[in-house]
């Protein structure tokens, strides 16, 4: 009998609001004149007119542009929240309870997939989703995140301490590790580091020398922690993570955890159960392509592996980010 996850609970939070951009102030000075100074006068159209007169155009102009240098401009705030557009369809097995997903270049993937007597790391052909290269892991281990270091592909495992080292051409397991979480869920790297998460709200920074841990950091957005952290890609500086039984990916700041912004993808998972894909599970799975630029994901058991390109949500929003991502408070 397979061993499932148990379901998560709905979860809510609080948003803060923006601050609008504070106006500047203007100082005002007045000119004191003598009675028997001499008034100053200017012609124009045959007529005479004072020079104040004249003047006060340009002076209100002045005043105008004084008062608006005077007001602090602000960068705009950043998105929150992200939506997208699908760039491209890739073919993905159905059969594949993707847990871990990372591009290899040269148009292929290595994928780590999930399930008691079902667990494997494959290399993946991104255009026709052909398995490759496959290996079957134990089956007294159940696979979960997968990440690329070098000519090595590393691999945690649920419920263990127990980790796993490839090679990156032949998939042929190399060693073993143990590494200090109580589990393994997702992992990724930045180049030097190795990100790894355990099912909590924790961000685990590890030597991928020794897999000993550097430091940890908790993941929070407006103060309230996220848990059930799960898939990781390392992307442009920032750790982005599925979070397990939602349809977000939240794109932390490894240095302190916080939350920079949200990615929802709702539309995927509705869009193949429309589709008639109803026996597919949560999306789970990013893969980034650093040199060109381009964003995979994928789910569960779902048939096709989608790229996207993100565009940030503006104005209001269609529902709260805490309800869209299941944020509990």
């Amino acid at each position: 009998m397979t061993r499932m996850r148990p379901k998560r609970p709905p979860t809510t939070a609080n948003l803060s609001a923006s601050n609008p951009l504070a106006p500047g102030s203007v100082a005002a000075a007045a000119t004191a004149r003598s009675k028997s100074s001499k008034r100053c006068c200017c012609r124009s159209g045959g007529s005479s007119l004072p020079a104040a007169i004249v003047a006060m155009p340009a002076l209100f102009f002045l005043c105008i542009t004084w008062k608006w240098m005077s007001i602090p401009i602000a960068p705009p705030p950043s998105a929150q929240l992200y939506t997208f557009d699908i760039v491209n369809e890739f073919p993905h097995d159905p059969d594949a309870f993707t847990q871990g997903l990372v591009y290899g270049g040269n148009e292929t993937l290595f994928e780590s997939t999930g399930l008691y007597h079902k667990s494997s790391v494959r290399q993946v052909l991104l255009q026709t989703g052909k398995v490759m290269v496959s290996h079957q892991m134990d089956g007294s281990f159940f696979g979960e995140g997968l990440t690329l270091f070098g000519k090595r592909l590393y691999q945690v495992t649920w419920l263990t301490r127990t980790g796993f080292i490839y090679d990156r051409h032949n998939i042929r397991e190399r060693d073993r590790f143990t590494h200090p979480m109580s589990d393994g869920w997702g992992l990724a790297t930045d180049g030097k580091i190795l990100y790894a998460t355990d099912g909590t709200s924790t961000l685990y920074h590890l030597d991928p020398q020794t897999l000993k841990e550097i430091r940890r950091v908790t993941v929070k957005y407006n103060d309230h922690e996220i848990p059930f952290l799960n898939e990781l890609e390392y992307v442009d500086g920032e750790v982005w993570a599925n979070v397990w039984q939602t349809d977000c990916i939240a794109r932390i700041s490894h240095e302190d955890g916080k939350v920079l912004s949200w990615i929802a993808l709702h539309e995927l998972r509705q869009g193949l159960m429309r589709s008639g894909y109803t026996g597919i599970d949560v999306l789970n799975g990013i893969a980034w392509d650093d040199e060109n630029k381009r964003l995979f994901v994928t789910g569960k058991l779902w048939p096709k592996l989608y790229q996207i390109k993100l565009r940030p949500v503006t104005g209001r929003l269609n529902g709260r980010i805490q309800d869209l991502c299941r944020i509990r408070s």
